[in-house]
C-alpha cells in the first residue's frame, strides 16, 4: 500500500509538471504566432513599400526622395532578417517545449503503468491470502466431518 502511495505521489508531481509543459508550450505556440504574423505583415508592408517606388520612379523622382526610399527598403529588409531569425527561434522554442512535454507525459504514463502494476500484486496477494484461508476453513471443516 505504501508502494502505491509513494507511487501516486509521484504520479500527482509529474501530472503537475505535465500541465506546466503543456502552459510553456501553448505560450511558445502563441510567440511564434504573433512572430509570424509580425513577420508577414513587415513583408506586406515591405512589398508595398517597393511598389510605391515603382509608381514614383514611373512618374519621375528626384534623386533625393530615390535614395530615401532605397534606404527604407534597406532599413525594412534588415528587420525582415532579423524577424525571420526571431521566427526560428521561436520554432526551436516551440520543438523544445513540445519535447519537455512529451516527456513529462511518458512519465506520467510509467508512473500510471506502476500504479497499475502494483495494485495488480496487490490484489494477487490479497487473492491468495483469500484463497489460503478459504483451504484451512475447509480443511478444519473436513477434519471435524472426521
Amino acid at each position: 500500500m505504501a508502494t502505491i502511495n509513494a507511487i501516486q505521489t509521484l504520479i500527482d508531481l509529474s501530472t503537475q509538471q505535465s500541465e506546466l509543459e503543456a502552459t510553456r508550450l501553448g505560450l511558445a505556440n502563441k510567440a511564434r504566432t504573433e512572430a509570424q504574423e509580425k513577420l508577414s505583415m513587415l513583408e506586406d508592408y515591405r512589398n508595398e513599400y517597393a511598389e510605391r517606388l515603382q509608381q514614383q520612379l514611373a512618374q519621375g523622382l528626384s534623386s533625393g526622395s530615390y535614395i530615401n526610399f532605397k534606404q527604407f527598403i534597406a532599413t525594412l529588409d534588415q528587420t525582415i532578417i532579423q524577424q525571420q531569425q526571431i521566427v526560428q527561434n521561436s520554432h526551436h522554442r516551440v520543438e523544445k517545449h513540445r519535447a519537455d512535454w512529451q516527456e513529462s507525459e511518458r512519465k506520467r504514463l510509467s508512473y500510471s503503468t506502476l500504479t497499475k502494476r502494483a495494485e495488480i500484486a496487490l490484489r494477487h496477494k490479497e487473492n491468495k491470502r483469500d484463497q489460503k484461508q478459504t483451504d484451512e476453513h475447509a480443511s478444519r471443516v473436513k477434519m471435524r466431518q472426521l
